[in-house]
């Protein structure tokens, strides 16, 4: 399993999300907390918006281990953002590690992020690619299930006929889900698949926390929100809001080492974030 972490809200320094903090993602690279493995040494990659340059994000990916990618650190310093995605990857035995598998994955102004694995993908990998369209099937370059999933996603919110916006890109999900589940399902595939997603058009944000078996429990993932993130009394901390939220953080762990404000996401539920960082958590049970 990786760990990831999404930011909406008021333009932040990348640093201040995932290189500072306390339990920063660069630091869940080699001691995550809430996975039996802590390490998530086998790429990352960061994915960030500034639409008055141009409404299609910037994407940094590399196969080193997050923690010794001195560019990361360089580049966290210097760049702003109201938008970002970053993920650190513990790639999936069977699976490459090499730069075309890293997250978040992109297409046009969309970016995508995963934590899981489709069970027993080897046996389901031909039928979900057939499940493709033919610019999809050639877009895909790497050779991970969360690439598919990321194209499966895009036909159905690409081919809708409103494919703009959260209500389209919540619903594309959620078909997707459905659409793995029924191949899962036609080949007689039991074990649980982890779907905890991510995916942002620069303006809306739409999460899960998912996994194919009503008794099981997903990764973890949490949400904080607020006024302003940064750091306080020393430390870093989510600052209330004296009315509506202008920042939220969905996160696989909380970066902060006081956990004060960090929400844990209920399991089998969706998670979004409107342009005005209004949050809405609907529920997705398994079928």
């Amino acid at each position: 399993m990786c760990r990831f972490l999404v930011y909406k809200g008021r333009e932040i320094f990348m640093s201040d999300l995932i290189t500072r903090p306390e339990h920063s993602l660069i630091h869940q690279s080699f001691k995550a907390e809430e996975r039996k493995e802590p390490l998530n040494g086998d790429g990352f990659g960061v994915g960030w918006y500034v639409p008055e340059v141009d409404p299609s994000p910037c994407v940094f990916t590399s196969v080193r281990p997050a923690w010794s990618e001195r560019n990361l650190q360089r580049l966290a310093e210097k760049t702003r953002s109201g938008c970002l995605f970053a993920h650190v990857r513990a790639a999936t035995p069977g699976t490459h590690v090499m730069e075309l598998n890293c997250h978040p994955f992109v297409y046009d102004r969309y970016l995508f992020m995963h934590n899981g694995s489709i069970a027993e993908f080897k046996s389901v990998k031909r039928a979900i690619r057939e499940r493709l369209s033919d610019e999809r099937y050639d877009w895909v370059a790497g050779t991970t299930d969360s690439e598919l999933i990321f194209g499966l996603f895009l036909d159905r919110l690409l081919g809708a006929s409103d494919g703009n916006g959260g209500d389209a890109m919540r619903a594309a999900l959620i078909a997707t889900i459905r659409e793995l589940e029924a191949v899962l399902a036609e080949h007689a595939v039991t074990r649980p698949s982890h779907f905890n997603f991510a995916v942002t058009d620069g303006v809306h944000v739409v999460a899960t926390r998912y996994v194919t078996h009503s008794e099981r429990q997903p990764p973890s993932l949490y949400v904080c929100r607020g006024e302003e993130f940064g750091v306080g009394d020393g430390s870093y901390r989510m600052q209330a809001a004296d009315g509506e939220d202008q920042a939220v953080i969905i996160a696989s762990e909380p970066i902060t080492e006081d956990r004060t404000g960090w929400e844990r996401i209920p399991g089998h539920h969706l998670i979004s974030i409107d342009p005005d960082c209004r949050v809405r958590l609907d529920p997705l049970a398994v079928e």
